[in-house]
Formats: C-alpha cells, structure tokens, sequence
C-alpha cells in the first residue's frame, strides 16, 4: 500500500494526503455479503443523541465479517483484497472449496491467490487461524477472541498485532497494542500475522470536508460555551480548565480520570497499558 500526497491545487489540498489504494484487486462488494447500514446521527430509540459529532457522512453497506473464523479444515483461496468504508483495514474475500465465500481482515502480506485455513493444526502464517495455545511464542496475532466461540474482539484494526509471550496453565499471555500484558484462555482464536493497511496513521485529510464525509459533525470547545452549557464555559477573557480539575459537559472528571469498573476481569491483567 502507498500514500499519495496531492498537489496543492487549493489549500486544502496542500496539506492532505490519501491511499493509492494499490492493494485493491476488486471495487464493488461482494452482494450476498453486504446488508444496509442504517443511519443513527449519535441518537438513540427515543430520538435524544447519546453520541455527540455523529452525523451525515458517505452512504456506506456493511460487510459481514467472518470474525469467528469457525470454518475449520475447509481451506480457502483469497480471491479478491478490496476497500470497506466501515473499518481502516482491508478486507479479503475468501473462497472456500465447499462454495461459501466469507470476508475476513486482511493481514499484511496476504494476497490474491493465497491459501488459508482455520482451526486447529493449521499452519502457522499469516491469515489461518489458530487456538492461541498452538501458536508459538514471539508470534504476531490479531483478531484474539476473548471467549471461545465469541469471535475476534481486540487488534482489528489498521496495522495493530498482538504478540505472544508465553503460557500459563490453561491461559496464553499476550501483549497487546497498548503495552498490556494480558492472560487469554488457550482455546480461544486468533489470526497469524499483523493487519495490514499499516501506513493508515500517516494519513492527513487537510481539510474538514473529508471529516465530514466520514460522518464526523464538528465539535464546539467547552471553554467556548456558556457556564449553562459546559462547565468550562463563562468567565471575563480567556480561562484555563484546570481547576479543580478538567470535566466533561455533564461535570464528570475528564482528561487522565481511570473509569475502568470491570473489576472481574482484573485477575486476567498481568500488566497495565499506563504502567
């Protein structure tokens, strides 16, 4: 995959830059593996918007994702690498001798062509799909289920991968993208290999036209609102947010507050991203 940088044919051409998208072998979607994305604006099933900068944007199609990978001993000939608005990955369109076609993330280095597999005894390379206890140490994994038979959960996106560092008992340690050290149960899946698409990060839009397109509604300062609006509003001239501390507009500590409740899930933890 390659950036390209536009010519600065206006100013907000000067600053942006975008896909060569060099990688994409198919344009259109695969039908009977596409269904309508409805459209929210941030608002829930009484009207009231619970996610605030949420509206407009390109129409988009969702792709069913095979995130379980539970086809397994039925190998699969990539056919097609192609583009999905709704993720910064790629996807790949994947053949299976029985018939049945299935979408799944495309890991860097996957291409047309290619074989992959899934279950237990696969081979160990990017894009099969193995329990974590029989994937050999210092290897690089993505979509890791976090219940067996639940599908991926952690490292989809662009570029991310997961490492692994070693067992315990019935469970796999994985270092995750954050710097967290993490115990995942032994039978759970997880794909070989790191997601492609890994110069995603580099890209600048340059202009907010783009935000908007990828359904993004501007968001206001709170220091610029009233003291009704936002507890950072209000005051003669300019004022900082930090005292007492910085809020969110409904007055809960913001910016470095942890909110983290889950604390069933502590034991499973062996080292924190913020450590």
């Amino acid at each position: 995959m390659g950036i390209k940088v536009y010519k600065p044919t206006s100013p907000g051409r000067r600053n942006a830059t975008g896909y060569t998208f060099d990688e994409i072998t198919k344009e259109e979607p695969e039908k009977s593996l596409t269904i309508p994305k409805k459209r929210t604006g941030g608002r829930n099933n009484q009207g009231r918007i619970t996610v605030r900068h949420r509206g407009g944007g390109a129409k988009r199609q969702i792709r069913i994702i095979d995130f379980r990978r539970d086809k397994w001993g039925v190998p699969g000939k990539v056919a097609a690498i192609e583009y999905d608005p709704n993720r910064s990955a790629r996807i790949a369109l994947i053949h299976y001798v029985d018939g049945e076609k299935r979408y799944i993330i495309c890991p860097l280095g996957l291409q047309v062509g290619d074989t992959v597999m899934a279950g237990p005894g696969a081979e160990v390379k990017p894009g099969n799909a193995l329990p974590l206890r029989e994937i050999p140490v210092g290897t690089l994994v993505h979509n890791i289920e976090l219940q067996k038979g639940k599908g991926g959960k952690l490292v989809r996106s662009a570029g991310a991968a997961a490492q692994v560092l070693g067992r315990e008992e019935r469970y796999v340690l994985v270092r995750l993208p954050s710097g967290e050290v993490r115990r995942v149960l032994g039978e759970c899946m997880a794909t070989v290999g790191q997601v492609g698409n890994v110069e995603h990060d580099q890209i600048r839009l340059g202009k907010a036209g783009r935000r908007r397109l990828l359904g993004w509604r501007p968001a206001v300062r709170g220091s610029a609102m009233t003291p009704r609006d936002h507890p950072h509003g209000g005051g003669e001239g300019r004022a900082p947010i930090g005292l007492p501390h910085p809020k969110t507009p409904w007055g809960k500590p913001a910016l470095g507050m942890r909110t983290r409740r889950r604390r069933e899930t502590d034991q499973y933890i062996v080292r924190r991203r913020y450590e």
